[in-house]
């Protein structure tokens, strides 16, 4: 077997005072007190002076036994009956084969949705509703008989004229009669002939000039031939133009919104627990998605999946995550903490207040969501050296941001989706128009905010009741097991290499009970 660039560890501190180890150091050492030290491995890429691992089999002999040094951790103690290194590498390698099978379940998983949502979108045909045009008027009506119909279905009936919209405040009496009516023949289950009808009146605009789509879904309990009539009563003798067309679907209204939320939370699970990218998430749900409209009998054609994008939202969002990509690597954020800081003085209340009205302004602008994630670095790195606890100030931050992203029409997803809308646009709710409405609230929200964000924080501790050298230890012992969760032992050197980052966990822990204890006292 031939060793190529072997690379253990980048870096491992220890506590020693000597200088940098080289590979000829030995990994561990016992002190007359039987307790275990462990040295530091050095990486020979930060000096050029040192050989290689390559260089000797003396060397590679060193590393082939590097598993069985590390298993003799625990002989130092003759009392223990058991070798707790032993149960670490049992503990990690059954962790490793869980978290193996659970990989292979999650793509076995999301393979099998894929292809079956596939299936079902291409079992069923593309149902094309073309509008048929039509004039009704008093003297003269329109009929029309559909004869392809199934048992327990729904007719989806699809309507434009000029109707009213959502507030009829301009009647003038004239509607439009739409009739359903289906006739059942005398058969082994009933003795007589059943007559179905139903009804659908719908009032008509008094200037008749815009066309509005109406829709109803009217249920059919039978194969029978339906008959659809269209009637006009207005008070004048004008003719009334009409565009109709239908659909057939084979659920019921209620079963299609219990699959569409189960659709929700599936996706809302997905993102929630983080177990596949939410961009992966939304593609998963957008194909089931489709695959139930395909068996609920709505499956749409290629041109409405296309009209249903909103290039003008994403466009936005594109061009706002460039102005934050270019923000963040700039120092944008950061020079607007410190110079929070520098303007506070070091005082605690003012630095909070000038760091929410900073979120505030950014956020009417840009992305809340982007601001607040590039924002938080920065405040923590501000509360560590305050000792303060960052969650309360994070939280008044996230508060302050949510209220400036409603200011503005870019401020958020919402407000582009809300300001994107036709009918607004027609009734005159621009983009200046929305920002003019909204920002004079949103200043006096932000100014009656402040107050009640420090009566809320009055009886607040916002200094940390542990000393600096208690979180820092405390940050510490969170990066190292961090860093030893992300190694997998697939050979005996990493499991070495995380075996020694537990212990010298398991070390730190030791140490911050003692700290702790004297704390107390």
């Amino acid at each position: 077997m031939v060793w190529h660039n072997f690379n253990v560890i980048k870096f491992l501190k220890g506590k020693s005072k000597q200088g940098a180890r080289t590979e000829n150091t030995p990994l561990l050492k016992f002190s007359p007190d039987d307790s275990i030290t462990y040295m530091t491995l050095h990486d020979s890429g930060f000096s050029m002076e040192e050989e290689s691992w390559d260089g000797s089999s003396q060397e590679l002999e060193r590393r082939c036994r590097l598993g069985s040094e590390v298993a003799s951790l625990s002989r130092s103690s003759s009392t223990d009956k058991y070798d707790p290194l032993d149960n670490l590498h049992l503990n990690f390698t059954l962790s490793s084969r869980i978290r193996y099978c659970l990989r292979i379940s999650k793509i076995a998983s999301m393979l099998v949705i894929v292809i079956l949502c596939s299936i079902f979108f291409s079992m069923y045909p593309d149902h094309e509703n073309p509008w048929q045009m039509l004039t009704v008027s008093p003297t003269e009506s329109f009929s029309m008989n559909l004869t392809d119909v199934r048992d327990d279905v729904l007719l989806k009936l699809q309507v434009g004229g000029p109707f009213e919209g959502q507030v009829s405040d301009s009647g003038t009496g004239d509607y439009v009669l739409i009739q359903v009516e289906q006739t059942e023949e005398a058969g082994p289950r009933r003795r007589r002939q059943q007559q179905v009808m139903h009804n659908w009146t719908i009032p008509l605009h008094s200037q008749r000039n815009d066309q509005i789509i109406k829709s109803r879904t009217f249920e059919i309990l039978s194969s029978a031939p339906i008959l659809i009539t269209a009637q006009v009563f207005p008070r004048d003798a004008k003719v009334v133009p009409l565009a109709m067309t239908h659909q057939t679907l084979y659920v019921s209204v209620e079963t299609q919104v219990i699959i569409a939320g189960v659709i929700l939370a599936g996706v809302y699970v997905l993102i929630i627990f983080e177990i596949v990218h939410r961009t992966l998430a939304a593609m998963l749900g957008s194909l089931a998605a489709l695959a139930a409209l395909s068996i609920i009998g709505d499956r749409p054609s290629l041109m409405t999946v296309v009209e249903w994008i909103d290039y003008e939202t994403l466009a936005l969002l594109f061009g706002m995550m460039i102005l934050v990509a270019i923000f963040s690597d700039t120092g944008f954020f950061d020079y607007c903490a410190v110079k929070a800081y520098q303007l506070s003085r070091g005082r605690v209340w003012p630095m909070i207040i000038i760091l929410c009205l900073i979120a505030a302004i950014l956020s009417a602008f840009l992305d809340n969501v982007t601001t607040m994630m590039l924002f938080t670095p920065v405040t923590i790195r501000l509360c560590e050296v305050l000792n303060l606890d960052p969650r309360h100030v994070l939280i008044a931050e996230v508060i302050f941001t949510n209220i400036g992203g409603a200011a503005t029409a870019v401020g958020d997803p919402p407000n582009v989706i809300i300001v994107s809308n036709q009918d607004l646009r027609k009734n005159g709710i621009d983009f200046a128009a929305f920002t003019g409405y909204m920002f004079l609230g949103i200043c006096l929200v932000l100014l009656t905010s402040f107050p009640f964000l420090r009566m809320l924080y009055w009886n607040k501790k916002l200094y940390n009741r542990e000393p600096m050298e208690i979180v820092e230890l405390k940050h510490e012992i969170l990066v190292w097991r961090q860093t030893a969760q992300r190694i997998n032992p697939a050979s005996r050197e990493e499991t070495a290499v995380k075996c020694l980052l537990m212990q010298k966990v398991l070390n730190l822990e030791s140490l911050l009970r003692k700290q702790l204890r004297t704390f107390q006292r």
